[in-house]
C-alpha cells in the first residue's frame, strides 16, 4: 500500500477521493490525465487494496471509484480543507427517506455547521428502518417528513449526494444544473431500502458515518 502511494499522482488521487467518490472520467478530467495513464494508476491502487469500484445504482454503465473502508487508508488519505465559507451542508438522495436523513442526523451530532436533507423525488415519509437505525445510535432523526430539494436549497449550501440516482440526475444528465442545485460531493452509498433489512440500513449508516467524519474535519480545518 505504501509503495502504491509513493507515486505523487496516485497519492493525489487518493486525497481527492477522501471527500467523495468519482467516476474514472471525472478523475481523468480533474487530474488532467490521459485515460490509459489513469487506468494504470487506478489498477495499482486497486491491487494494493486502497480503492474499489462500485457500479452505479442509476446508470449501470457508470462506475464510481471510492476508498476502501480500511483504517490505514483513512490515515494516509488527507482531505484538503475546503477553503470557502459553507453556510450549511445539505445531504441529498432520491426519496429523502433514509440515506440523506441518516447523514443529516450524524452530521448534527458531529459538526456545528447547520445541516438539512432533501430529495429529488421525495416520498411521503421517512423509512421506518431508518428511524430504528437512528434510535440504535441515539441520533435525533427528523421524522416530521420529507422535502424536495427546491424547498431546501439556498445560497452558501454545500450539497452532498448520498445516492447515485440523485447525483446523476442533477450533475451528469443536465448540461447546466439548476442554480442552487449543484452537487459538490458524491457518496455512492447503496440504497438500503432495496434490501429492506436492518443489516442493510446499518451498513449504510456505517459508510455514511465515516464519510461525515472526514468532511467535518475538512470543513473545520
Amino acid at each position: 500500500m505504501h509503495a502504491a502511494l509513493g507515486e505523487p499522482v496516485r497519492l493525489a488521487l487518493v486525497d481527492r477521493l477522501s471527500l467523495g467518490d468519482a467516476s474514472p472520467g471525472e478523475l481523468a478530467r480533474e487530474a488532467a490525465l490521459a485515460t490509459n495513464l489513469l487506468a494504470h494508476h487506478l489498477r495499482v491502487l486497486e491491487d494494493a487494496g486502497v480503492i474499489r469500484r462500485r457500479r452505479s445504482d442509476g446508470d449501470r454503465r457508470r462506475s464510481y471509484v471510492q476508498l476502501v473502508d480500511d483504517p490505514l487508508v483513512a490515515v494516509v488519505a488527507t482531505a484538503a480543507p475546503i477553503d470557502e465559507e459553507v453556510g450549511r451542508v445539505v445531504f441529498v438522495c432520491t426519496q429523502n427517506t433514509a440515506r440523506s436523513q441518516l447523514a443529516a442526523a450524524v452530521w448534527a451530532r458531529r459538526s456545528p455547521i447547520p445541516v438539512a436533507s432533501a430529495g429529488t423525488h421525495p416520498a411521503d415519509r421517512v423509512h421506518p428502518r431508518a428511524v430504528r437505525t437512528a434510535h440504535r445510535h441515539d441520533l435525533d432523526l427528523d421524522t416530521a417528513g420529507t422535502r424536495h430539494l427546491s424547498q431546501v436549497t439556498r445560497p452558501g449550501d454545500l450539497l452532498v449526494a448520498v445516492c447515485d440516482n440523485a447525483y446523476e440526475e442533477l450533475t451528469v444528465r443536465p448540461a447546466d444544473p439548476p442554480a442552487g442545485e449543484r452537487i459538490r460531493l458524491h457518496w455512492s452509498v447503496p440504497d438500503p431500502a432495496a434490501h429492506d433489512s436492518d443489516d442493510a440500513f446499518e451498513d449504510a449508516y456505517q459508510q455514511i458515518s465515516g464519510r461525515v467524519d472526514r468532511l467535518a474535519h475538512a470543513l473545520s480545518a
